[in-house]
């Protein structure tokens, strides 16, 4: 595939399109469920934790905006419903996933497998590398490590992965 073609559609009949303005309460929404987890252990009410996740979602979202200007920022939709976030920088070398998160209730339906897999393979047909930083304590860590995802550095709770078409193969897609 193409830097200009991908992505549009995925072997799981995800379709993407760019995110706009309209869709900054939804994509807090799926910040917000990739820090589920971690508010169950905080002693806040609702109202504090809402205005936490708020402030830094949007944090997140201009450090985003600012630093990866060649990006692409898309919604993940499935059967036309948005789902989730991937956000991709593409460079000479390595295509960086800078974000990919879905929705808790979209999770474990195969979609993160899927998105990483079509990702590897416009990798290896490019010969590039695809690196993603990853919290050390996400259970997603299982999933890199099983798509051949190797740890190259580690910056303080998070691992550095990289997947290098020199050193493994695309996974089969799943059946």
């Amino acid at each position: 595939m193409s830097h200009s073609s991908f992505p549009r559609a995925t072997t799981a009949g995800l379709t993407f399109r760019p995110i706009t303005k309209d869709d900054q309460s939804l994509l807090a929404t799926i910040y917000a469920g990739t820090r589920a987890a971690e508010m169950e252990l905080v002693d806040w009410d609702e109202a504090q934790k809402e205005a936490f996740l708020q402030s830094q979602f949007a944090a997140q979202h201009q450090y985003y905006m600012d630093h990866y200007r060649d990006a692409r920022f898309e919604m993940l939709l499935y059967k036309d419903q948005p789902i989730g976030r991937l956000y991709v920088d593409r460079g000479p070398h390595d295509i960086r996933i800078i974000d990919i998160a879905l929705l808790p209730e979209q999770r474990n339906h195969g979609f993160g497998t899927c998105l990483l897999q079509d990702l590897l393979e416009e990798a290896r047909q490019a010969g590039q590398t695809v690196s993603i930083h990853v919290e050390q304590t996400n259970p997603a860590l299982t999933l890199y490590h099983r798509l051949g995802f190797t740890p190259i550095e580690e910056q303080a709770v998070y691992l550095l992965m990289e997947w290098n078409p020199a050193l493994e193969a695309v996974p089969p897609a799943d059946s």
